[in-house]
Protein backbone atom coordinates (compact mmCIF):
# COMPACT_ATOMS: atom_id res chain seq x y z
CA UNK A 1 0.00 0.00 0.00
CA UNK A 2 2.76 2.45 0.98
CA UNK A 3 4.76 1.72 -2.20
CA UNK A 4 1.69 2.29 -4.36
CA UNK A 5 1.08 5.63 -2.62
CA UNK A 6 4.73 6.61 -3.13
CA UNK A 7 4.54 5.72 -6.84
CA UNK A 8 1.37 7.76 -7.36
CA UNK A 9 2.81 10.69 -5.41
CA UNK A 10 6.08 10.60 -7.36
CA UNK A 11 4.21 10.60 -10.70
CA UNK A 12 2.01 13.49 -9.54
CA UNK A 13 5.02 15.43 -8.23
CA UNK A 14 6.99 14.94 -11.45
CA UNK A 15 4.15 16.09 -13.70
CA UNK A 16 3.26 19.00 -11.42
CA UNK A 17 6.87 20.14 -11.15
CA UNK A 18 7.16 20.17 -14.96
CA UNK A 19 3.99 22.24 -15.35
CA UNK A 20 5.00 24.70 -12.61
CA UNK A 21 8.49 25.06 -14.09
CA UNK A 22 7.03 25.76 -17.53
CA UNK A 23 4.63 28.32 -16.05
CA UNK A 24 7.39 30.08 -14.12
CA UNK A 25 9.53 30.35 -17.27
CA UNK A 26 6.67 32.01 -19.13
CA UNK A 27 7.20 35.79 -19.58
CA UNK A 28 3.46 36.33 -19.03
CA UNK A 29 4.00 35.10 -15.47
CA UNK A 30 7.54 36.40 -14.86
CA UNK A 31 6.99 40.03 -15.79
CA UNK A 32 3.97 40.66 -13.52
CA UNK A 33 5.61 38.67 -10.71
CA UNK A 34 8.77 40.76 -11.06
CA UNK A 35 6.76 43.98 -11.08
CA UNK A 36 4.85 42.85 -7.99
CA UNK A 37 8.07 41.97 -6.19
CA UNK A 38 9.59 45.34 -7.09
CA UNK A 39 6.51 47.14 -5.76
CA UNK A 40 6.52 45.11 -2.55
CA UNK A 41 10.21 45.81 -1.94
CA UNK A 42 9.79 49.55 -2.57
CA UNK A 43 6.83 49.62 -0.19
CA UNK A 44 8.85 47.78 2.44
CA UNK A 45 11.74 50.24 2.05
CA UNK A 46 9.34 53.17 2.51
CA UNK A 47 7.79 51.53 5.57
CA UNK A 48 11.24 50.87 7.07
CA UNK A 49 12.21 54.52 6.56
CA UNK A 50 8.92 55.67 8.13
CA UNK A 51 9.42 53.43 11.17
CA UNK A 52 13.01 54.64 11.59
CA UNK A 53 11.78 58.22 11.37
CA UNK A 54 9.12 57.62 14.02
CA UNK A 55 11.69 55.98 16.31
CA UNK A 56 13.98 58.98 15.82
CA UNK A 57 11.19 61.46 16.61
CA UNK A 58 10.27 59.54 19.75
CA UNK A 59 13.94 59.56 20.74
CA UNK A 60 14.53 55.82 20.60
CA UNK A 61 17.54 54.37 18.77
CA UNK A 62 16.97 52.88 15.34
CA UNK A 63 18.49 49.60 14.20
CA UNK A 64 21.28 51.54 12.51
CA UNK A 65 21.98 53.48 15.72
CA UNK A 66 22.12 50.23 17.68
CA UNK A 67 24.47 48.66 15.14
CA UNK A 68 26.75 51.72 15.29
CA UNK A 69 26.82 51.53 19.09
CA UNK A 70 27.52 47.79 19.02
CA UNK A 71 30.41 48.37 16.60
CA UNK A 72 31.88 51.03 18.88
CA UNK A 73 31.54 48.71 21.89
CA UNK A 74 33.30 45.91 20.00
CA UNK A 75 36.16 48.28 19.13
CA UNK A 76 36.47 49.35 22.78
CA UNK A 77 36.45 45.72 23.91
CA UNK A 78 39.17 44.86 21.41
CA UNK A 79 41.35 47.75 22.56
CA UNK A 80 40.78 46.81 26.22
CA UNK A 81 41.86 43.22 25.55
CA UNK A 82 44.99 44.50 23.77
CA UNK A 83 45.81 46.73 26.75
CA UNK A 84 45.30 43.84 29.18
CA UNK A 85 47.69 41.68 27.14
CA UNK A 86 50.27 44.47 27.04
CA UNK A 87 49.93 44.99 30.81
CA UNK A 88 50.33 41.28 31.49
CA UNK A 89 53.42 41.16 29.26
CA UNK A 90 54.88 44.20 31.02
CA UNK A 91 54.21 42.62 34.44
CA UNK A 92 55.91 39.41 33.32
CA UNK A 93 59.00 41.36 32.23
CA UNK A 94 59.28 43.26 35.50
CA UNK A 95 58.85 40.25 37.80
CA UNK A 96 62.08 39.04 39.32
CA UNK A 97 62.94 35.45 38.43
CA UNK A 98 62.56 33.27 41.46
Amino acid sequence: MWNKFKDVFNKWETSTAKRVEDALKNPLVLEPAGALLTTVMRTKARADRAVASVWGVVGLPTKRDQERTLHALNQIQSRLLDLEEQLAAANDRTKPNA
